[in-house]
């Protein structure tokens, strides 16, 4: 559509600071079972003029609404009541979450059209399968998949007015500070059902040092000093996190893990549905979403492959939301990248390419790391690759179902196979921090087990008579990659396993087996 031909050519600073500016003038409201919705409207209306507003269903009917003015908020709360304490007593904090009752519940058979409700969580794998079935190219299979999986609207905006929830209380100890929604939430690449990460930001950028220039004194404020960055860093969230916990309406489940390598607060939002993980600003975290954005908007069949990929690795026990030795979603997401600048013309430019095309306000030097390139997607030039997300599929498991891993590294600031710097199975150069390797953390068994499956992949896409699956209603193309490979396979599998070193073969059989049990259900998580 143009409405988002126009949306998507926005920068990514564009864009979060007008969905931050839309979450300040934004309310939750817990609503009556049997609503009216013209009447909630014409209610809340008494009050400001009501821009846009959407129900979801979380525990009973939920409503986030957004005014035009942020004045109507006041306006609004100011006719709330505070509950009575009959059997629990409560801690007065007046939010932007409110609960709705009816005076004079409605007995007679209401007939009001049923409200839409805005769904805020994927569809299980297996109707996944069956939707794709019914499509007529495995391209048009990928946008079902993506389509169903993506962020909705609705998501994002519930998505920003958590961390906007969550600033209201940060704002009465530091009053500029704001929080930020980073990762998935705002990279494009976010599924339906995906953990917020929020960041608290304090670095209210040049607003004071122009001020700082007049008059004749140098002045700073007296602030309470610390030997070191990380202290004051722990001793903020730890603060915030007890005040989540005392005074927060609906955050439960609040821990404080302020001695992790990045210290962060995790908690569940009640009102939103989300779980949530706070941290103080990281601007290269901040970095690697803007640019996972730009690649994102570049072409739709960046989005397309990559959740392609991400929900066919989880299918087959190759990730999880379990730390341990997997391939993580952002490692995987990175592949994808990396095979799209490896593709004869490529699909999109190389980290070092949009660099090249920063300019001043575009330059971000972040503890010593040269964090720069373009925010602004007109000045890069649109692709002259035309293939198809059938090709670039089948072409994806073939890439690194033949990749030398024990030599090279994935490099996408060059967008060239590099020689490893150091032993890891899987190195894959972090874009920003140089001398760090993203996915670290994978063993062999993982990587090899991950190189079997892409050549499976390739295989049963490369025999695969469509026509014939069609008419024998057996599914075809990416549904046929979506069910687990069983035990039927693993005698073809081994043929196909040729040159993987044997110790790993057994227990990567085993491990097959063993997944294959619980993969489906745990494809629905993450």
């Amino acid at each position: 559509t143009d409405a988002e031909a126009s949306t998507r050519k926005k920068t990514f600073a564009e864009v979060q600071t007008e969905r931050l500016d839309q979450a300040e003038r934004t309310v939750l409201i817990k609503c009556p079972s049997k609503l009216n919705e013209k009447k909630l409207l014409q209610y809340l209306s008494s009050h400001g003029s009501v821009k846009s507003h959407f129900f979801f269903e979380n525990r009973g009917i939920s409503a986030l609404v957004e005014f035009s003015e942020k004045s109507s908020i006041a306006s609004l709360q100011d006719a709330v009541g505070i509950p009575s304490a009959s059997e629990h007593h409560v801690v007065p904090f007046k939010s932007r979450l409110f609960t709705f009752t009816l005076k004079n519940p409605v007995s007679q058979h209401v007939e009001d059209t049923p409200l839409h409700l805005s769904p805020q969580c994927h569809i299980p794998v297996k109707d996944l399968i069956e939707k794709l079935c019914l499509a007529d190219s495995i391209s048009s299979q990928m946008y079902i998949l993506l389509n169903e999986y993506q962020l909705t609207e609705e998501n994002i905006r519930l998505r920003f007015l958590a961390c906007s929830l969550v600033r209201d209380f940060a704002c009465a100890f530091f009053p500029d500070s704001t929080v930020k929604p980073f990762g998935s939430s705002v990279n494009t690449f976010g599924k339906l059902g995906s953990d917020v990460d929020m960041f608290l930001d304090f670095h209210d950028t040049g607003k004071h040092a122009t001020k700082m220039k007049k008059g004749p004194f140098e002045m700073e404020y007296q602030m309470k000093r610390l030997p070191s960055e990380r202290l004051a860093t722990q001793r903020i969230l730890s603060v915030i996190g007890d005040c989540l916990d005392n005074f927060g309406p609906g955050c439960v489940n609040v821990q404080k893990i302020l001695n992790a390598r990045c210290p962060l607060v995790k908690f569940s939002h009640q009102p939103t549905g989300f779980l949530c993980d706070l941290s103080v600003s990281n601007s290269i975290a901040i970095r690697s979403s803007e640019l996972l954005y730009i690649y994102g908007c570049l072409d739709p069949r960046v989005r397309a492959l990559v959740f392609t990929i991400r929900c066919w690795a989880r299918v087959h026990g190759l990730t999880n939301s379990a730390p341990g030795t997997w391939i993580t979603n952002f490692s995987l997401t990175m592949m994808v990248v990396f095979f799209l600048q490896r593709r004869s013309p490529p699909v999109i430019p190389t980290l070092d390419q949009l660099k090249g095309l920063a300019d001043e306000k575009d330059k971000h030097i972040i503890g010593g790391y040269d964090c720069s390139f373009v925010s602004d997607l007109r000045k890069i030039k649109p692709t002259k690759n035309t293939e198809t997300l059938d090709v670039l599929l089948g072409e994806f498991f073939e890439y690194y179902g033949n990749f030398d891993f024990r030599k090279n590294s994935i490099n996408l600031r060059k967008g060239k196979e590099v020689n490893k710097p150091e032993s890891s199975p899987l190195y894959i150069w972090n874009p920003f921090e140089q001398d760090l390797n993203i996915s670290k953390n994978v063993n062999q068994p993982q990587l090899e087990k991950f190189i079997a499956m892409s050549r499976e992949s390739a295989w049963i896409l490369q025999k695969e008579d469509k026509t014939q699956q069609m008419i024998n209603k057996e599914p075809w193309g990416l549904a046929a990659l979506l069910i687990p490979f069983g035990k039927s396979n693993s005698s073809k599998m081994k043929n196909r396993m040729k040159g993987i070193g044997s110790e790993t073969i057994r227990s990567l059989l085993d491990s097959l087996k063993l997944n294959n049990a619980n993969s489906q259900q745990k494809a629905v998580g993450k």
